[in-house]
């Protein structure tokens, strides 16, 4: 059994049932609605490090077989990072030092042939080749469809009302399993507030939005200097420290508001915008304006032109200080599966496999 359709516990569902498994899906709502679909629908590869990054160069492998498989549309197009600072410049020069083929360096030439405009103030940019992009709205569904045509059973709007070592009783009645997955992202705490606690679990309230494009067609991902603080890979480079003391005397909103501001672009060409990141146990119902004003007017001076909002909305994903991922055992046969760090997309189906790979040798 897996607790939880979001692109976590699909991944876990779909290792399952290749491995030959009977598999059952248990969710809350009648379709996967929380940060599965409320996401840029980024594969951030190339800017991970460490065993992030490890999972997110599996993940990216098995995000081309499903879309193979399952006739899912996946986005090749890569991301472009571009700086406005000569300090956002060096990380991307020590990063392709790093990283070799994996970060190309663009003229503003290439940039302006890959983004279809050249940002206002750019001094340098870089193509990150890897990365992928699936429409966030429209992928979590089509993936539970392909699981289904796999044989993977789904109980839609089910709750669990308790969940013991081989049998979970639910809304919908009893259900007896070797191993239950439990992938229900920020509310571990509703389940194991233990394991939460021990975990540093919190939840990361973010805003984003969805834009009309000012430019023609945009196919990469974009990241900005802002960018370079979120993901370790480009944060682990020796200028970082210079791109985050620049943003705190020239713009310390971005840091206070935690801006990422980086943007995708979805099939009917309208830009997601983002995004602000808030962190507590328990989210504040009030939504602050400053905070969208902010990533509107930062989105604006990236494009240099005014952007009209279509739609606004809140993003809730788990975040751990501790760790990129929590997976724990607390009671026999069940596992906790949950990524900490907002990048679910880029690696739940790495870290799916190795999940399943660890639990099918004691099940």
């Amino acid at each position: 059994m897996v607790v939880g359709a979001g692109i976590v516990g699909l991944s876990h569902a779909w290792h399952a049932a290749r491995a030959g498994l009977r598999v059952i899906v248990i969710e809350r709502d009648e379709r996967a609605v929380g940060a599965s679909v409320r996401n840029f629908g980024h594969v951030c590869t190339t800017a991970q490090a460490g065993e992030v990054l490890d999972l997110a160069v599996v993940a990216r492998e098995e995000w081309l077989r499903l879309g193979a498989e399952a006739a899912l549309p996946i986005l090749r197009n890569g991301t472009v990072v571009v700086a406005r600072t000569a300090a956002q410049a060096r990380v991307l020069d020590e990063f392709e030092a790093e990283r070799g083929a994996a970060v190309r360096p663009l003229t503003p030439h290439g940039s302006a042939d890959l983004l279809g405009f050249v940002p206002p103030g750019m001094v340098a940019a870089a193509h990150l080749p890897q990365d992928l992009r699936v429409d966030p709205t429209t992928a979590s569904a089509a993936f539970a469809s392909y699981l289904e045509r796999l044989g993977v059973v789904f109980q839609w709007r089910t709750n669990v009302l308790d969940l013991q070592p081989g049998v979970v009783r639910t809304t919908r009645g009893t259900i007896r399993t070797t191993r239950t997955i439990v992938a229900v992202g920020h509310d571990v705490d509703r389940f194991f507030p233990d394991v939460a606690d021990a975990h540093g679990l919190v939840r990361c309230r973010l805003r984003m939005m969805e834009v009309d494009p000012p430019t023609g067609a945009l196919p990469p991902a974009l990241l900005t200097g802002s960018s370079m603080l979120r993901y370790d890979g480009l944060a682990q480079q020796p200028s970082a420290v210079d791109v985050r003391a620049e943003l705190l005397a020239e713009s310390p909103a971005l840091l206070e508001q935690g801006v990422n501001l980086m943007l995708t672009q979805r099939p009917n060409g309208r830009l997601v915008i983002g995004d602000t990141h808030h962190y507590g146990v328990t989210e504040d119902p009030f939504e602050d304006e400053a905070s969208d004003s902010l990533v509107l007017r930062e989105m604006e001076r990236l494009f240099g032109t005014t952007l009209v909002v279509r739609r606004r909305w809140r993003g809730v994903y788990a975040s751990s200080a501790k760790a990129p991922f929590l997976v724990t055992e607390p009671m026999p046969e069940v596992t906790v599966a949950s990524v900490t760090t907002g990048i679910g997309m880029t690696t739940a189906l790495g870290l799916a496999k190795r999940v399943l790979e660890q639990t099918l040798v004691t099940t």
